[in-house]
């Protein structure tokens, strides 16, 4: 008999206990803009620490806090050039002395360097 009294119920999908006698955490409605205009709010705990931006429900774009502070700016490390590299592994008095012998070996013709196709056509 009990077999068939659960027969049919959707045993796993629904849950057959009530919020009666429960006593819920406070919280509090947070509401959030995104750049598009659409305003939503998201319930937070009174506890819980409110992020600055959070994903806009409608179409998915970073939604910022209303009247609130803007997230805060991460630092960024400024790009490595390729002459701050060099400038970690020698001295520019090194880096000199370097240009000059090279100068000198292109200058002397000891150095065969291959002539681009299109380079031989202008010169001819």
């Amino acid at each position: 008999m009990s077999e068939r009294a659960l027969r049919g119920t959707r045993l796993v999908v629904t849950s057959y206990e009530t919020d009666r006698g429960i006593d819920l955490a406070p919280r509090q409605a947070v509401e959030y803009a995104c750049e598009k205009g659409h305003r939503f709010e998201m319930p937070f705990s009174v506890e819980a620490e409110i992020p600055p931006e959070w994903e806009c429900k409608v179409c998915g774009a970073q939604a910022l806090l209303v009247d609130g502070d803007g997230p805060e700016e991460k630092k960024a490390k400024p790009a490595r050039t390729h002459w701050d590299m060099l400038m970690e592994r020698r001295t520019r008095e090194e880096l000199e002395e370097v240009l000059e012998e090279r100068l000198a070996i292109l200058r002397s013709g000891a150095m065969n360097i291959a002539v681009h196709p299109r380079d031989s056509r202008k010169s001819a």
